[in-house]
C-alpha cells in the first residue's frame, strides 16, 4: 500500500469520503494531535484501527462529529451542564462521554454502555467531517504507546505502507490530547486533563471533580490515555523533580561519559543553567501553551538525536500544566529516577 500525504481540498475530501465508506482508515488533522479516523458504525473499520495501531482492545475510542451534528443521534442523555460546556469550549479540545444510544460500533467504547465525542476546532478536521456527515473515531495517528503525531510528516513515520492517506492540515497548534470529561452523572468529571482545565470546566458549570481509577479492582477505563504508558520516544528516557537540577546534571555527565548521544529537555528558564554546564538541551518553552505546543514535537526529535533523554519537570503545575505533567510523566515511565 502507498501512503500519501496530501493537503486538504475538494479533490482530497472526496478521496477520503470514499476510502472512509469503504472500510478504510484516513489520518486527519485535529487542533491537538492527528488522528486515524474511521467510520464509527461499521465494526470492520473500527477493528482495522486497533489493527494498525496495536491498540490494547480494552482502550476505548472518542467519536469526532462536525459542529452541526444532531448528538442525539448516538449518545441517549444529555445534562443540561453538559449544553452548557459545549456552548463554552466546544468546538475545541474537549471531549465529553455520555450515555451510548448504543448506534456505533460496540468495539468503539470496548463494551462500555458510554460514548466519547469530540468537536475538533480544526477547520480541516471540520471539512473533513462535513463530508462524511458520521462519526469518526480518530485515536492519535501514532504506533500504540509512541509519542503522538502533530504533523502530517510525523504520521507518515509511524505508517507508511500501511494507510493509503493523510490528510495534510499542517502543525497542530494544541500539541496534547483533548481533556476528557465524564457528563453521565450529576456533575462533571475529568478523566483525562487537557488545554481545558478542571478550573475552566468549573467555573463553566460550578464544579469538577477529578478521576483517580482503581485498576485493581479490574474497574474498566471510561477514557482512553489512562491505563498504559503513553507517548514515549524510542530512546531511554529519565525524568527528574523540578528541584533536581544537580540530580539531572550528574546524571547526563554519567550518560555522556559512557559514549551515549544525551540531551536534557526543559523549561526555557533553565536552558541556560544547563548550557553553561555544558550540556546539550531541548527547549520546552517558558509558557503554558508553548510546552503543550512543544512536548511531544520534542520528544520526536529527541528520538532521533539522542540515546538518552533526561526530563527535569516544570516548576508549574496547575491548569495546563495538570496535562502536560500527565503526558511527560506516561511518556518518561516514572517520576523520579535514583542516581
Amino acid at each position: 500500500m502507498k501512503t500519501q500525504i496530501k493537503p486538504i481540498t475538494p479533490e482530497s475530501l472526496s478521496e477520503a469520503k470514499n476510502i472512509i465508506f469503504d472500510g478504510g482508515v484516513v489520518a486527519i488533522p485535529t487542533e491537538t494531535v492527528y488522528g486515524l479516523g474511521g467510520n464509527a458504525f461499521d465494526d470492520r473499520a473500527v477493528q482495522r484501527i486497533f489493527e494498525v495501531k496495536g491498540r490494547p482492545n480494552d482502550n476505548p475510542l472518542i467519536a469526532h462529529v462536525h459542529s452541526d451534528y444532531d448528538l442525539l443521534k448516538i449518545i441517549d442523555y444529555d445534562p443540561p451542564y453538559a449544553k452548557k460546556l459545549r456552548e463554552a469550549f466546544l468546538p475545541g479540545p474537549l471531549t465529553l462521554v455520555y450515555p451510548s444510544t448504543g448506534k456505533v460500533s460496540p468495539y468503539v467504547s470496548c463494551g462500555l454502555q458510554t460514548l466519547a465525542v469530540r468537536i475538533p476546532a480544526h477547520a480541516g478536521a471540520q471539512a473533513f467531517l462535513r463530508e462524511v456527515d458520521i462519526p469518526i473515531v480518530a485515536p492519535s495517528a501514532n504506533i500504540s504507546k509512541h509519542v503522538s503525531p502533530t504533523s502530517a510528516q510525523h504520521v507518515y513515520e509511524d505508517f507508511e505502507g500501511k494507510i493509503p492517506l493523510i490528510l495534510d492540515g499542517g502543525a497542530c497548534e494544541g500539541g496534547i490530547e483533548s481533556t476528557v470529561c465524564d457528563v453521565t452523572g450529576e456533575v462533571p468529571v475529568i478523566l483525562r486533563p487537557g488545554l481545558i482545565t478542571r478550573e475552566m470546566i468549573a467555573d463553566m458549570v460550578g464544579v469538577c471533580e477529578e478521576y483517580t481509577p482503581d485498576f485493581k479492582s479490574g474497574e474498566k477505563v471510561k477514557s482512553p490515555g489512562v491505563l498504559y504508558k503513553h507517548y514515549a520516544p524510542r530512546c531511554k528516557t529519565l525524568l527528574f523533580g523540578a528541584e533536581d537540577i544537580e540530580g539531572a546534571l550528574k546524571t547526563y555527565i554519567k550518560e555522556k561519559n559512557m559514549g551515549k548521544r544525551t540531551f536534557i529537555l526543559c523549561e526555557e528558564s533553565l536552558v541556560s543553567v544547563f548550557k553553561t554546564a555544558g550540556a546539550d538541551t531541548l527547549n520546552l518553552g517558558s509558557t503554558d501553551s508553548e510546552m503543550a505546543s512543544r512536548l511531544y514535537e520534542l520528544l520526536r526529535e529527541a528520538e532521533k538525536l539522542c540515546d538518552v533523554l533526561i526530563a527535569v519537570e516544570p516548576r508549574k503545575t496547575d491548569g495546563i500544566m495538570v496535562g502536560v505533567m500527565n503526558r511527560l510523566k506516561k511518556a518518561f515511565g516514572s517520576v523520579d529516577v535514583k542516581h
